[in-house]
């Protein structure tokens, strides 16, 4: 024989979904933490740069051992913290500040290791690289009360 009432079951309501003009103004501390830790792992993926760019050179074509050895430690260690930051950075954003880092930290230590020379039209140059990396970072701060990408707000998606 079957029962013909149905088994009591709790019903819960779900809960209200927030439109856009709902949400706060400023990012939440876990994305915000996030996108903090993204720019210091690309910043040191920028040292690592300027370390593979450095051995490179230093290699002499990959025929001094020493050299190029480090210089395959710098290139993995470069491109592993590249590809972690850009997890939470714009690919276009991240690399262009990669990229600048990796540039000029060459430029400015060349003299330092090697025969190379920094003249002074070559450091203004420098520093016009510095000044845009400077304002690539500043321009990557979320808007007010624009959406973060699931990646960044949700680490889990």
């Amino acid at each position: 024989m079957s029962s013909s009432s149905p088994v009591p079951t709790t019903v819960r309501p779900e809960p209200a979904r927030s439109n856009e003009r709902d949400r706060p103004a400023t990012p939440n501390a876990p994305a915000a933490e996030a996108r903090a830790r993204a720019w210091l792992v690309l910043l040191l993926a920028g040292v690592f740069e300027v370390g593979y760019a450095l051995s490179v050179g230093g290699s002499e074509g990959f025929t001094v051992l020493s050299w190029s050895l480090s210089a395959v430690v710098f290139f993995l260690l470069t491109l592993l913290a590249l590809s972690v930051s850009l997890r939470a950075i714009d690919v276009g954003i991240g690399y262009a500040v990669w990229a600048g880092i990796g540039a000029v930290g060459a430029a400015i230590l060349g003299p330092v290791f090697f025969d190379e020379s920094l003249t002074l039209v070559r450091a203004f140059w420098l520093a016009v690289i510095i000044a845009g990396v400077v304002w690539l970072k500043l321009a990557d701060r979320p808007q007010q009360g624009a959406e973060q990408p699931a990646s960044v707000a949700d680490p889990t998606a």
